[in-house]
């Protein structure tokens, strides 16, 4: 089994390297697990279904495992990591040739349609990636980093009623998944000029990831522009 761990615990198996304004990539490769969670991948619940499966955490960590079953042998691993080698030195159709064999061999793994859809992507073609990105959403329905990247996607399409409707869906069933509270802000600020939404989420994602002085700047030239769009929302960012 593969485990993706969500937001802070990212740590068994198959872990999630996410970006917060632009795509997260999903790769596969060992982590430094922590010892709740390493319990957890040793000692699997036998209340968990054989197929993927999703845990919110409820030990008053904010987090969640995906759990997938994985057919990955050493070799398949060993494809899976030179793609994502290839997609970060921007190698991008090399990388789509050995995801595409990954995928052939181990088709129930989201992480290897994700990668593949982000390398479509990059290459202009957005079809092929669409295509990877429902498959992984259809393995895993919201899944954080599908949805956040299919909704990348959508809004540079000028999809932007569909990027807002999959990365509501995805927020309902992980709140705790900060990039999208970040893209779905940006989308409601530049491209939606909903600036009540625009707020709400800018100031969940900063009240999350306080060191992102970006996120800031943004939300004060936002309360700038339209001082009232939050008032009375009582959690807002202090702003300097």
């Amino acid at each position: 089994m593969a485990t993706i761990a969500g937001y802070l615990l990212l740590a068994i198996g198959l872990s999630l390297l996410v970006g917060c304004a632009t795509a997260g990539k999903a790769k596969v490769e060992p982590a430094e697990p922590t010892p709740a969670a390493a319990a957890a991948a040793a000692e699997p619940s036998p209340s968990l279904p054989a197929g993927p499966s999703v845990v919110h955490f409820t030990d008053g960590r904010e987090g969640f495992l995906i759990t997938e079953p994985s057919g990955m042998d050493a070799q398949l691993r060993a494809d899976f990591d030179q793609a994502s080698a290839m997609i970060k030195e921007a190698k991008f159709d090399k990388a789509i040739e050995l995801l595409e064999k990954v995928i052939a061999q181990s088709p129930e793994m989201t992480a290897p349609h994700i990668n593949l859809a982000i390398a479509y992507r990059q290459i202009n073609k957005p079809e092929q990636a669409e295509q990877h990105l429902k498959k992984a959403l259809e393995l895993i329905p919201v899944h954080p980093v599908a949805s956040n990247e299919y909704g990348l996607m959508l809004r540079k399409a000028g999809r932007f009623a569909e990027s807002r409707l999959i990365y509501e869906k995805s927020l309902a069933a992980f709140p705790e998944y900060h990039p999208i509270h970040k893209n779905l802000a940006i989308l409601c600020d530049l491209y939606l000029k909903d600036l009540a939404c625009a707020v709400e989420h800018y100031e969940i994602y900063g009240q999350a990831m306080p060191k992102d002085q970006q996120v800031k700047l943004w939300l004060a030239d936002l309360q700038t522009r339209r001082p009232t769009a939050s008032a009375g929302m009582g959690n807002g960012l202090s702003v300097h």
